[in-house]
């Protein structure tokens, strides 16, 4: 039994020695471009998240059938936490994204009165996302006027400010379809393209080999942690098993 035990802590030392080398390795500045293991992981899913979602060319199809459609709504663009102010400077470039697209927007406080093509606006909306999914910041920077990167992802992030306010006046005015699109414009178009901005798209079939080998070390090392722990305890003469229970005699 003693045998047993020191057999058990010397693996149970040995597995967690090489577990928190390995760890060390990870957060080595060795891999690639100099990021640490984490960071490069972390940077290839990015990479193949943005290539797994780019559905913008379907969308670029089902707006066509949306032109001619009269979009006439006013829209509150204040928010909760909002200081003195933003809601007002918010629904200034609200209304010059809108006008810059061919729409008509007239400004009064925080409220925005838009008028114009529906599928026409949502058609400007998804070439602008299609832009920033490229990475093509240049062009939302030249369209709306704007020379830093804060001022055109700001620019850029007012579709969705508009649009998630357009998705709920569409539903109360029961108007399911045209708010459907909307909601799904800005879920496959709008927010993908700004929260992926910068970052290049892979496809999983270019990195398959990478990518799996990654998910199996991730397997592989938390059974390997695992396992150290446990011949530690029994080792130390810690155990999960039950006691025997002795029998009166």
């Amino acid at each position: 039994m003693a045998n047993a035990q020191k057999k058990h802590l010397a693996w149970g030392l040995i597995l967690l020695a090489s577990f928190v080398g390995v760890l060390i390795l990870i957060f080595s500045p060795i891999y690639p471009g100099g990021m640490n293991g984490l960071e490069y992981s972390d940077d290839l899913f990015n990479k193949l998240a943005k290539g797994s979602c780019y559905q913008i060319p379907k969308l670029k199809k089902d707006v066509e059938k949306y032109r001619g459609k009269l979009l006439d709504m006013v829209i509150d663009v204040k928010k909760p936490t909002d200081k003195p102010g933003d809601a007002e400077k918010r629904a200034e470039r609200i209304a010059k994204v809108f006008t810059v697209n061919g729409a008509k927007a007239e400004v009064q406080g925080s409220k925005v009165r838009i008028t114009g093509d529906f599928g026409a606006i949502m058609a400007a909306a998804i070439e602008d996302a299609d832009q920033m999914y490229h990475n093509n910041g240049d062009y939302i920077k030249r369209k709306y006027e704007v020379t830093d990167d804060e001022k055109m992802k700001q620019m850029f992030r007012q579709w969705h400010n508009a649009f998630s306010l357009i998705d709920k006046k569409l539903t109360l005015q029961k108007k399911v379809e045209d708010a459907t699109f909307v909601k799904k414009v800005m879920t496959a178009a709008i927010e993908p393209a700004y929260n992926f901005y910068g970052i290049q798209a892979v496809k999983i079939s270019e990195k398959a080999g990478i990518a799996t080998a990654l998910l199996a070390f991730y397997i592989l090392y938390t059974i390997w942690y695992g396992f150290g722990v446990l011949y530690l305890f029994e080792g130390l003469g810690l155990s999960t098993k039950k006691a025997k229970v002795k029998k009166e005699v």
